[in-house]
């Protein structure tokens, strides 16, 4: 899916979002210079793999640092790297720079996990289109039902930040 069919997806699904228009933003800091509408909601998310090509998306607060391997251990995965570019179209359609759990809708065979930061759960998450010049501000939960409604699981957890 690209930007014009998630944004008729949530229109067709009566999800309510606001987007906020944008240059193309490829990592954190490029995006901390846009001025965005709700910054402490904002999602970084990364697209993580372990050596029997299960992936995972995680999505947490920007101005976190995540502790892959404590992530790991709470969640008794095996050991995580970041995924290959080439996995990442292939299963996403995306590159890197526009990583999104909407990219998610584009997994057709269901193979991503979706882990949202515990922080986001009631509130307002804000995340690439599938286009990352723009961010796409909406409930986490109607997030996750798009997600779940795709076939994709969707856990919460409490994200732990690195230790500096």
């Amino acid at each position: 899916m690209n930007r014009e069919e998630i944004l008729s997806l949530l229109k067709e699904k009566g999800i309510t979002y606001e987007l906020q228009e944008h240059p193309a933003a490829k990592n954190m800091e490029e995006i901390a210079s846009v001025g965005l509408l709700y910054p402490e909601q904002d999602a970084k998310n990364l697209f993580v793999r372990d050596d029997k090509k299960h992936y995972y998306l995680l999505s947490v607060r920007g101005d976190k640092r995540i502790d892959l391997k404590q992530f790991r251990k709470q969640e008794g995965l095996r050991t995580l790297s970041f995924a290959k570019s080439e996995e990442l179209q292939e299963i996403l359609s995306l590159s890197p720079g526009e990583v999104t759990p909407l990219g998610v809708l584009n997994d057709e065979e269901r193979r991503v996990i979706v882990y949202l930061d515990e922080e986001f759960r009631g509130g307002l998450i804000g995340v690439h289109p599938n286009d990352n010049r723009a961010t796409l501000w909406l409930s986490a939960a109607d997030l996750c039902k798009l997600i779940l409604g795709h076939g994709n699981e969707v856990r919460y957890v409490p994200f732990q930040e690195k230790r500096r």
